[in-house]
């Protein structure tokens, strides 16, 4: 029987985490086959920042998602997102050996790697690198090399860099976890493909992704990559906000956002109120509406002053690099009332709410259709894009004997003894291509693993 290929996306926020199984159907969209969601704790900003509580709440989200779909998770690709990333644009080239055989899939690969291998700054690491256009003996402005005859192939990039140890660290929450990474993509390109249509991409369009801890930003021109950015402030410091200006708890603070929250303090007349109970007994505390927008409102004009810093940084006002179809705004953030008229007011672009729907099969359930699912659902389509058989059904499981483990955060040593075991006889299956970024670190993520369970039972001795 014909394997299924089904994917899993992990998307790792700042509020929610998110592990979402999913396959292609014959029509081509993404059936959701589970989803699991818990409360994230131990990220701050798009970055772990505890180790101990980020691994229970993916071990939390997993359980759920397994347990909905009938499906046990093997591997995820995970988003990355945070304030270390960065990009820059970079130009390479490589001369062929023998320019009279057409360019293959082969030199666009040794071009890439020879690009990887670029000196970063102490404690960086590359993410992504995204081929732009191509050069061939000089003739410009190439979308597709492959097949072409040429001596020297040469190409601009966009490389997306990371912190090592911000990287590395959210590989130790998956390994812990008891599952393997298979991928990382950052997370504004996961959501660009969930929402963006390939039209929106060529016309030129900036895609905003508005998280709980992050904002962020990828632009698109010609069908290509552009640019990237994480501004490194999202809807929680508008709770935050709330929370200050009104004097309540976070909670108060985050329904009220939630449920009578606007971006356009004009919208609210002034004696309109929203009262919410006092703590302990106290009388409950009447909270003015057109005050709230307000304070939502400062917070928000100062994150998309911040994000089209970065859009004219790019150079939009150049005729050439214009964005013909505007903004598209995604993430939980983009829920906000209002919101949508603000950024036109500020930005002077056409703007839209985008939903991941157009690539979901039409029995999903409507939940998903929310832009607060747009990262995970990219996560699920580039999992599918490559391959993976990240999930088997649970009764293959049973069947052929499990040998992906789950390490509890408090263990016996008994039990770790026996992991260990169980670790040494299995042997990592990976692709016979050349090794990308992800599976470099996830090899040694995997190794430092099995030493850290070896150091414990010496020491334990």
């Amino acid at each position: 029987m014909e394997k299924e290929n089904i994917a899993v996306g992990l998307d790792i926020g700042t509020t929610k985490i998110v592990a979402m199984i999913g396959k292609k159907n014959e029509y081509g969209k993404l059936e959701i086959l589970g989803v699991g969601k818990s409360k994230s704790l131990g990220v701050a900003r798009g970055v772990v920042n505890n180790i101990t509580q980020t691994i229970q709440s993916i071990q939390q989200a997993i359980n759920e998602a397994e347990s909905n779909s009938g499906y046990k998770i093997k591997d995820v690709v995970v988003g990355i997102a945070g304030q270390h990333i960065r990009s820059i644009q970079h130009t390479d080239y490589i001369s062929r050996s023998n320019p009279e055989e057409v360019i293959g899939g082969n030199d666009i690969q040794l071009l890439i790697d020879q690009v990887n291998k670029l000196a970063m700054l102490p404690g960086e690491e590359i993410i992504h690198v995204l081929p732009q256009e191509f050069k061939i003996d000089g003739q410009s402005e190439i979308k597709e090399p492959i097949g072409m005859y040429g001596g020297r192939l040469e190409s601009s990039f966009h490389v997306v860099v990371g912190q090592a140890s911000s990287i590395r660290n959210v590989g130790r929450c998956i390994q812990s976890s008891g599952i393997e990474l298979s991928g990382l993509t950052l997370e504004p390109l996961a959501s660009s493909d969930a929402v963006l249509s390939q039209e929106e991409k060529e016309a030129g369009v900036a895609l905003i992704d508005i998280g709980g801890g992050t904002t962020d930003l990828a632009i698109f021109k010609d069908g290509i990559i552009r640019h990237t950015a994480v501004i490194p402030f999202g809807g929680n410091v508008i709770t935050d906000d709330i929370k200050e200006g009104c004097s309540i708890i976070e909670k108060q603070a985050e329904l009220l956002k939630v449920k009578f929250g606007s971006a356009w303090p004009g919208e609210n007349k002034d004696n309109e109120i929203v009262s919410i109970p006092g703590l302990r007994g106290r009388e409950p505390k009447e909270i003015s509406l057109k005050n709230l927008s307000k304070i939502i409102h400062a917070r928000v004009v100062e994150i998309i002053e911040q994000v089209f810093n970065e859009v004219k940084a790019y150079g939009h006002e150049d005729p050439r690099k214009k964005l013909i179809a505007g903004i598209v705004l995604t993430g939980g953030g983009a829920q906000l009332k209002h919101i949508k008229q603000l950024v036109e007011y500020i930005t002077g672009m056409d703007t839209r709410i985008g939903y991941p729907n157009e690539h979901l099969a039409g029995n999903s359930d409507e939940e998903f259709s929310s832009p607060l699912y747009a990262t995970a659902v990219g996560l699920v389509m580039n999992s599918i894009c490559n391959n993976t058989q990240s999930a088997i059904r649970k009764e293959e499981v049973v069947a052929q004997k499990a040998v992906y483990y789950r390490e509890p955060v408090v263990e016996v040593v008994e039990q770790y003894q026996q992991e260990v075991q169980e670790v040494q006889t299995q042997v990592p299956v990976f692709s016979k291509k050349e090794e990308s970024t992800g599976e470099k670190i996830k090899r040694s993520f995997f190794d430092r693993y099995v030493d850290k369970i070896k150091d414990f039972l010496d020491n334990a001795e």
